[in-house]
């Protein structure tokens, strides 16, 4: 019996996600007397592999046909399915990000497997497998038995602490035939975003909303992720009035994000942001008004003036790292 994880990368990097999900397998594959085996596509050297056995992937599967350099899903899923039915796959777990949520649809109709979307924590069962996730916009959990012999998860940012669990390295060259047919996808022209931390990838993340008065009052904002290495984001309210560009825009109709440490200043609280950052692990609010809906949300609450607070918080910032 094997648990399948597609491990992202890009530029030849696996992403964090990967991680995470071969961490996740990891951890249920211990209850179920399962090996953990990880699907990677594209151009990685061996030692950017070997990282995955030292969260427990027993077998590492590279594949790098040129053909699949477009993250083309329907060929994706294709290789993947016969990869489940090789491996004697049993679970197939994706990061719930715009690729996961491409493929995992398809493989679950291609196999015939449940699926559960957008899961927040480890099982809490292992036989059946019941796991969790958000609904109502972050506001409730549900939990989901997956009652089908095959199942699929993809997997929500900080779904479970990332654990090392070293295995010998076990990398196997694939060079599957992926005919021209099963490729629907043309790629007519690439633009970068260089020089800015994706926010679906950002570790932390500071956010300005409306409370900021003006596109011009961003400086500070700028300033404190610098130090922090952090992702810039919006209001989705601050956007539209074209003081940040759109795709700084998070929220239920923005990006979905799930940093570790999410820092709102001067944004508060709608419904349609919160749908989007609810899955953060740490949040941390600062507004001049004490009844703003996102103190309800907040890890920490800082009320009080944003252009007098970020000032002096950016300095005990500077004291700490030096």
């Amino acid at each position: 019996m094997s648990i399948l994880v597609f491990s992202e990368n890009r530029n030849g990097k696996l992403k964090k996600n990967a991680i995470e999900a071969v961490s996740y397998a990891s951890q249920i594959a211990k209850e179920n007397s399962a090996q953990v085996v990880a699907i990677s596509v594209g151009k990685l050297a061996d030692e950017e592999l070997s990282l995955l056995a030292k969260y427990g992937a027993n077998k590492i599967i590279s594949v790098t046909d040129e053909k699949l350099k477009h993250e083309d899903t329907m060929a994706y899923t294709k290789l993947i399915a016969d990869i489940f039915n090789k491996e004697n796959g049993k679970i197939a777990i994706f990061s719930h990000s715009n690729l996961g949520k491409a493929i995992a649809p398809r493989l679950s109709v291609k196999l015939k497997a449940g699926l559960a979307a957008g899961v927040t924590d480890l099982p809490d069962s292992a036989n059946p497998l019941v796991v969790k996730r958000k609904t109502y916009n972050g506001l409730a959990f549900l939990n989901v038995k997956v009652k089908s012999d095959k199942k699929i998860l993809t997997l929500n940012a900080n779904a479970c602490d990332i654990v090392e669990n070293p295995v010998d390295v076990n990398i196997e060259k694939l060079s599957p035939q992926i005919e021209d047919s099963m490729l629907k996808t043309k790629v007519t022209n690439v633009d970068l975003i260089i020089g800015k931390i994706l926010l679906t990838e950002a570790d932390i993340v500071v956010s300005g909303g409306r409370g900021l008065k003006s596109g011009d009052n961003w400086k500070p904002l700028e300033e404190l992720a610098d130090l922090l290495g952090a992702g810039l984001a919006c209001s989705r309210p601050v956007s539209d009035e074209g003081w940040r560009p759109h795709d700084e825009h998070v929220g239920q109709t923005g990006k979905i994000i799930a940093p570790t440490l999410y820092i709102a200043v001067g944004i508060s609280g709608a419904i349609q942001h919160i749908g989007g950052v609810s899955a953060s692990k740490i949040m941390v609010a600062i507004d001049k008004d004490k009844d703003a809906a996102i103190f309800s949300y907040a890890d920490y609450g800082i009320v009080g003036d944003a252009f007098k607070v970020l000032p002096r918080l950016i300095e005990s910032v500077k004291k700490f790292k030096s």
